[in-house]
């Protein structure tokens, strides 16, 4: 008998809460599920946040399950109040339209789409048709006020102030569950952690209109072993697209975390058998590098394809064996009148550095170098001399690699 995906979720460590854990179990193990995740569209790519999202509903599927993507057409253009301290940049909703076609595109390298065997939904198809009369008298008769006001993700916007509009969000979201329930026949919503409070409302919603048994379960944030949010580089997110991350820094990234989420990164963001990932974690010392260009090439490859997989870690090969394989390595274009300007100047402008401070204490830490030159002058500027065909390269830190290119 096949195991059951919840038995698989928890295993690989994806489980944080659930409303109703043994009627869920059985549910999974008896019946085929519709279940759905929302993804907000608030910038034109997914993140390394949504990935854990997207490996849970794969699970899901391979389990025989359909997966509903819920797009939010709709809640974008209010914004999620969660784990923010200030209030979201509105949207224009042809912003958010742009911003929904490009997630399609990421999702379906996780989600088999083909023949009914998951959905794709925008949630502004009914949000924006909503009368706000009706609206008040069927679902606002089900809020408490004060209930919403001591969940979490209104908690901690209380004193900077929450909006009429946030405080709407809960509401839509919940509504998004009963209208996929009565649409699509879906039974569980599944999110991050943080969403705990707004997926207990879709619940509760279900329950009171419909006195249908739905049911929530949330995932565990993608977090370092410190409990920071992993995912974040110097120069802003990790994004699942390749123009906004190139594969090359995706496949670095992974290559580059702590020893200790190893484990967990293989459990949670590959398809790797369990007794493999077991394996891969326990190695120790030098032998843990194995282990981190295995994560590094799977991730790569289930976000970007086999083929970007291979030439990043190629890519990443040759530099570590000092022979460069430059067409892979993040590039920065500058011209000719650049020539005798100051070095982080020119850095900071093509965001190869975060700032000019970032650069100076690299530099105060003999952390920045110049065609395998160690820069010490933070006023050091740069000259056509450096150039060898056209090309100078720049590490930064121990393993970061790039080529400034004469145009």
């Amino acid at each position: 008998m096949a195991e059951n995906v919840y038995d698989t979720l928890s295993e690989r460590g994806f489980i944080a809460q659930c409303t109703n854990e043994e009627e869920l179990h059985r549910l999974l193990a008896e019946e085929t599920v519709t279940f759905y995740i929302g993804f907000d569209p608030t910038a034109d790519s997914l993140h390394a946040g949504h990935f854990i999202a997207l490996m849970g509903m794969a699970h899901m599927q391979r389990a025989g399950h359909r997966p509903i993507c819920l797009v939010g057409g709709g809640t974008g253009t209010v914004g999620d109040p969660s784990g923010r301290t200030d209030m979201r940049q509105m949207m224009t909703d042809e912003r958010i339209a742009h911003n929904c076609e490009c997630f399609k595109k990421q999702m379906a390298r996780f989600i088999d789409f083909s023949e009914g065997r998951a959905l794709l939904v925008n949630n502004g198809d009914w949000l924006r048709r909503l009368n706000y009369i009706d609206l008040l008298r069927e679902v606002g008769a089900h809020f408490s006020v004060n209930r919403m006001l001591a969940a979490e993700c209104y908690k901690q916007r209380w004193e900077q102030g929450l909006t009429f509009l946030e405080f709407n969000y809960m509401v839509m979201q919940a509504y998004d569950f009963l209208e996929l329930r009565r649409r699509y026949g879906c039974r569980l919503q599944m999110g991050g952690d943080d969403q705990w409070s707004n997926i207990i409302a879709g619940v509760e919603l279900n329950r009171r209109i419909e006195s249908q048994p739905v049911y929530g379960l949330t995932f565990r944030l993608l977090t370092k072993s410190d409990g920071k949010k992993m995912g974040k580089t110097a120069s802003g997110a990790l994004w699942l697209d390749p123009e906004k991350t190139p594969p090359y820094d995706f496949y670095q990234y992974w290559r580059n975390v702590d020893d200790s989420d190893v484990e967990k990164c293989l459990a949670l963001l590959t398809f790797l058998p369990l007794d493999e990932v077991r394996r891969l974690g326990a190695l120790k010392d030098a032998q843990i590098n194995e282990a981190k260009e295995i994560l590094a090439y799977e991730v790569t490859k289930l976000v970007h394809g086999e083929d970007e997989a291979e030439r990043a870690q190629a890519a990443a090969k040759a530099l570590f064996a000092g022979k460069g394989q430059a067409d892979e390595m993040p590039s920065a274009a500058i011209e000719l009148p650049d020539m005798g300007r100051k070095l982080l100047d020119i850095l900071a402008e093509t965001g190869v550095i975060a700032s000019k401070s970032e650069g100076r204490r690299l530099i105060q830490q003999n952390g920045l170098s110049l065609n395998n030159d160690k820069i010490t002058d933070v006023d050091y500027v740069l000259l056509p001399e450096a150039f060898s065909d056209g090309a100078v390269l720049v590490k930064k830190g121990k393993k970061k690699y790039y080529r400034l290119l004469l145009k």
